[in-house]
């Protein structure tokens, strides 16, 4: 497979989300402010409906459970991504693009929801190791249709920090695919292995989290959890060690 087949995915990602961006930009301060608010809630609620689904993979890990794996992942690694600072990190980052790209508005808030939403969900793991692995893309199809709809909603209130999200789309999807492509003989089948069923978990339970964001229930702290998601590979393979 050339490089091209193995990223097409994460391409036509960036594709989407721009022009989502572009759209909500278009539309924005033409849509009255109940609107906006409307579907911003719309989208929270299919955030939340998303994640919960993929939660569920923890309970398919029986041995150890998979739900007291995704509770130390989740507690060590928040801890840790507070520690790191993570998410202060991610908002220094938009500040710098902001200052570059002379953008106005919301733009560090737009760039660090868009960003997490393009990039923490399970979707974004198993949609970019199937592209390397196999040159397909259904499931990064998928999710490019929900992020170009987001971006749209998202950028019609957050403004051009939506759009510039697209940049770290390509670099963490498409290096994932890269890096799967490179080691297909060492990854398994990422919709039944142990560990990949972990993430997913963890990750649809960061989901959920943002979700709660988007609809102004509960601010909570999504980037500093990243942690989370390797510990969960991490502390399965120690509970099988012991």
């Amino acid at each position: 497979m050339t490089l091209l087949d193995q990223t097409w995915g994460t391409l036509f990602n960036v594709a989407t989300v721009l022009v989502g961006s572009g759209l909500g930009l278009a539309l924005r301060g033409k849509l009255p402010p109940r609107v906006t608010t409307a579907v911003m809630q719309a989208i929270g609620l299919v955030t939340i409906y998303i994640g919960l689904a993929n939660a569920f993979d923890l309970g398919k890990v029986s041995d150890p459970p998979g739900v007291i794996i995704g509770l130390l992942a989740l507690a060590v690694g928040a801890a840790l991504g507070e520690w790191w600072r993570i998410e202060a990190g991610l908002e220094h980052l938009g500040e710098i693009l902001k200052r570059r790209l002379r953008g106005r508005g919301r733009f560090t808030e737009g760039f660090v929801a868009a960003t997490l939403l393009f990039c923490v969900g399970p979707l974004t793991l198993l949609g970019s190791i199937q592209n390397g692995l196999t040159g397909e893309a259904g499931f990064l199809v998928l999710k490019s249709t929900l992020d170009g709809f987001s971006a749209l909603a998202l950028a019609t209130s957050l403004g051009f920090g939506v759009a510039a999200s697209a940049v770290i789309v390509l670099i963490y999807q498409g290096g994932l695919s890269l890096a799967a492509g490179a080691f297909a003989n060492l990854i398994p089948d990422p919709t039944t292995d142990p560990s990949v069923l972990l993430v997913n978990g963890v990750g649809g339970l960061m989901i959920v989290a943002l979700g709660l964001g988007l609809l102004e229930i509960k601010h909570l702290k999504v980037a500093a959890m990243l942690p989370a998601l390797p510990l969960a590979v991490i502390f399965y393979l120690v509970a099988g060690l012991l």
